[in-house]
């Protein structure tokens, strides 16, 4: 047991410079472009009237998925979380905010890189959770285009206030925090892994559910339901330790958001709603990682 938890340690501590690394960069990002971002995602007329024709808002609506797609996709930590609270003043689309919640890595993409993945292989995830966000949303907004949403006051609070990240503190310090917790969920899951392989066995894990046809995404998409990184985290060490086909793996990523469904439930007083946020999450996430097994992408 003592030889488990060393070697799960060891293999924690050697990321921790990688992981510093990316979210200090992730932060400096962040930072310096959330405001823009947010800006670029917001419905046509949802703060002010324009005066634009309504056949230009209805293309810039239909944008819009498109660049939440291309956003949720970028290394900027609390996208998701924002979204969510933009949605919830009606700033921005339905299909908007699932475009953001499936594209988005949350710590999918620091642990890739932490753990020097192939580019290509990271390349590939990135581009098909984002080109699935951006197809869902497009696909959401056309189909309830007539049915508009309540209309807010343009008066999101900053993300970072409710969140009490404190990263007005400087991103030093925002990025210290963040390696400490993604270092100790990477610590929990390594020793896991370490402990199955020690019971089970290497060939042994390949036969267990999440690795079979159809089952694998089903429960890895409730496994990306998590809202934390935990779930994030879990998938991705599960995939690069090959113990998860991509199907599964695609699956559990495109219906993890990260934080961005826990703030939704908090800021989004429609619990039905929320729930059916949820469900459709976990629904397109599923077929859509089902869809990579039949088509047997590797």
């Amino acid at each position: 047991m003592l030889h488990l938890i060393e070697d799960a340690l060891m293999d924690s501590v050697k990321l921790i410079p990688f992981l510093f690394l990316t979210y200090l960069a992730m932060e400096y990002l962040e930072h310096r472009t959330g405001e823009h971002a947010r800006k670029l995602i917001r419905r046509p007329g949802a703060a002010e009237d324009t005066g634009h024709s309504p056949r230009r808002h209805f293309a810039a609506g239909l944008a819009a998925p498109i660049v939440g797609g291309l956003l949720g996709a970028l290394p900027q930590c609390g996208f998701s979380a924002a979204a969510s609270n933009l949605y919830a003043g009606r700033v921005i689309t339905l299909g908007t905010l699932m475009a953001v919640y499936l594209s988005t890595s949350d710590e999918m993409l620091p642990i890739l890189i932490s753990q020097r993945a192939p580019v290509g292989m990271i390349l590939k995830i990135l581009a098909g959770k984002a080109l699935v966000g951006m197809a869902a949303g497009l696909v959401i907004d056309l189909l309830g285009r007539n049915r508009e949403g309540r209309q807010k006051p343009d008066g999101i609070h900053d993300i970072c206030e409710q969140e009490r990240c404190h990263c007005e503190k400087g991103i030093l310090r925002s990025a210290l925090s963040h390696t400490a917790k993604i270092a100790f969920f990477i610590l929990a899951v390594n020793l896991g892994l370490n402990l199955i392989l020690h019971f089970l066995g290497e060939d042994a894990l390949g036969t267990l559910i999440l690795n079979r046809p159809f089952a694998g995404p089903v429960l890895a998409g409730l496994v990306g339901l998590i809202p934390n990184c935990a779930g994030s985290v879990a998938i991705t060490q599960l995939y690069l330790a090959g113990s998860m086909g991509l199907g599964a793996a695609m699956a559990g990523l495109l219906a993890g958001s990260g934080v961005g469904v826990l703030v939704l439930f908090r800021v989004n007083r429609d619990r039905r709603e929320n729930l059916k946020i949820l469900g459709l999450l976990y629904a397109i996430g599923v077929a859509a990682g089902i869809a990579v097994e039949w088509m047997g992408i590797a």
